[in-house]
């Protein structure tokens, strides 16, 4: 059974490196959205790279987790796994509902809708240099034409649907996503960014799962 990956706003299959799975592994690869495009017509578009025909399981980080629920609207997986993210709207950050409403990422210059290099350690949790250098190489590659229309579907997220089969986990120190649900296996001190630096306590959850 396969585990396919959805990763974080802006990331690659690099947010997974750290992991360790007792699967085969597969990356969802983002895509260039079309001009005004919704987050259904893009999830259906990213749901072609994911073989149907057998049992698979979704795994997603932040942005990524939140499209994974989007996806059981379509799909069925046998396990959804979301890591730092959120499942429902209701879970995100007040400040982020405010952003949607006033469509900020409409008309914010493109630079500042991605948090300056020096401010992003502090968001993610991250204190070691290497892990640093990842976040800020990641941060570096984002494509901004994917950025700008990302925040605009993630502040105006209205989705009210918790996938069946679900397994939650979430860091008590995320600054990015901080709301902690009550079923979520928790990581205590974990940050945004626990997928690399907590990698090994994460595999571990996820494979006994």
């Amino acid at each position: 059974m396969k585990v396919y990956c959805i990763s974080g706003l802006g990331a690659d299959e690099r947010a997974f490196a750290a992991l360790h799975f007792n699967r085969p592994v597969v990356h969802v690869k983002w895509l260039t959205p079309f001009k005004k495009e919704s987050l259904t017509s893009y999830c259906k578009r990213l749901i072609e790279q994911i073989d149907t025909s057998e049992d698979f399981i979704l795994l997603g980080v932040s942005f990524g987790g939140m499209l994974a629920c989007e996806f059981n609207k379509y799909i069925h997986p046998k396990h959804t796994i979301i890591i730092s993210s959120a499942a429902q709207a209701s879970e995100l950050p007040w400040l982020y509902k405010v952003m949607g409403r006033i469509r900020l990422a409409n008309w914010l210059p493109t630079f500042m809708l991605l948090p300056p290099s020096f401010v992003l350690p502090y968001l993610f949790g991250i204190k070691d240099p290497a892990q640093k250098l990842i976040l800020q190489n990641i941060s570096r590659d984002t494509d901004l034409v994917f950025l700008r229309w990302a925040v605009g579907e993630i502040t105006r997220w209205k989705n009210t649907f918790i996938p069946p089969h679900l397994l939650r986990i979430h860091g008590d120190k995320d600054k990015v996503l901080p709301a902690l649900s009550p079923d979520a296996q928790v990581i205590k001190g974990g940050g945004h960014f626990m997928i690399i630096d907590r990698a090994n306590e994460i595999s571990a959850l996820i494979n006994k799962y």
